[in-house]
């Protein structure tokens, strides 16, 4: 029996305030853009906006949503979110698999981890992978976003060692029964490391979504940027020739501030979105993964 003694549930008490704090503290940001963004354009401007949106409107939604540029962005951003995250769980389980057998069973097992952990210690730099992207003539294309990291050995490293936790005898039935590798694989190893390949999956969304610096390099046309690589340069660096008659008119009602608060909020939407449904495999698969070697 647990001892339920005063001072545990002082600890009790003391770590769950320390925690529902520091979870607040990690939502006021986000809290504090999206009352910008639906705040007016005076009050954006003034600072007077706290938590709470001051004299609501949702005029800075409507001028984002009609931005074509930004609307175009967003595709390409769901197009890289959802072809990337699948190549890299596809090839992250693939290599996965031969990688977490014995040597024994696996010649040259330890030479082709080494292989791959040395590409995490050391890479060919910028330049290098600027110049290898431009001759194989994937530049200014989706391929060029979502080829250079297909392999993320930081993910296979996790899921191998997941695999390694699985007991052995389910294998070996499944290969009396005349199951080959692939069946194996996909009817066995899979569906029992669930926890560990939605963590993955996470990582990967998140990795294609908030990368920005390869679009700038990469694409030649701000038409291909992805969202992230679009909102820097209407952040960081607007181009004010480019706004319209209607868009003074407009401006005048909503501030800069709250239009860019807009943004921000619809391009973090997503991953908040996908987050809730993933969290439970979260904590389970990393632990999981990274306790054998």
């Amino acid at each position: 029996m647990i001892h339920t003694s005063w001072r545990l549930k002082l600890f009790m008490v003391c770590n769950y305030l320390f925690l529902a704090v520091a979870a607040l503290l990690c939502l006021f940001p986000l809290i504090h853009v999206l009352a910008i963004s639906f705040s007016s354009s005076s009050a954006s401007s003034a600072g007077l906006v706290t938590l709470w949106p001051v004299r609501f409107t949702t005029k800075s939604y409507e001028y984002v949503l009609a931005n074509k540029e930004f609307l175009t962005a967003l595709v390409v951003s769901f197009k890289r979110l959802f072809l990337g995250t699948f190549i890299n769980m596809l090839l992250t389980i693939l290599i996965a698999y031969p990688l977490s057998k014995e040597s024994s069973r696996f010649k040259g097992r330890t030479v082709y981890v080494w292989i791959f952990v040395i590409t995490m210690l050391f890479s060919g730099g910028l330049i290098p992978l600027y110049f290898m992207i431009k001759l194989t003539g994937i530049s200014n294309s989706l391929w060029a976003l979502i080829l250079p990291s297909a392999v993320p050995v930081f993910n296979i490293i996790i899921l191998l060692n997941f695999f390694r936790g699985l007991p052995k005898e389910l294998e070996e039935a499944s290969l009396i029964d005349g199951a080959g590798h692939v069946a194996t694989l996909f009817k066995i190893f899979v569906p029992l490391s669930l926890p560990a390949i939605a963590t993955l999956t996470l990582f990967s969304m998140v990795y294609h979504w908030n990368s920005w610096f390869d679009g700038l390099i990469f694409m030649d046309e701000v038409e291909k940027y992805p969202l992230q690589s679009y909102l820097q340069t209407v952040i960081i660096q607007r181009d004010f020739a480019s706004i319209t008659v209607q868009d003074l008119e407009l401006l005048q009602l909503i501030s800069d501030r709250s239009i860019k608060a807009a943004q921000i909020f619809i391009g973090a939407l997503p991953i908040l979105i996908a987050y809730p449904f993933l969290q439970r495999f979260f904590v389970k698969g990393v632990v999981l993964g990274s306790v054998k070697q």
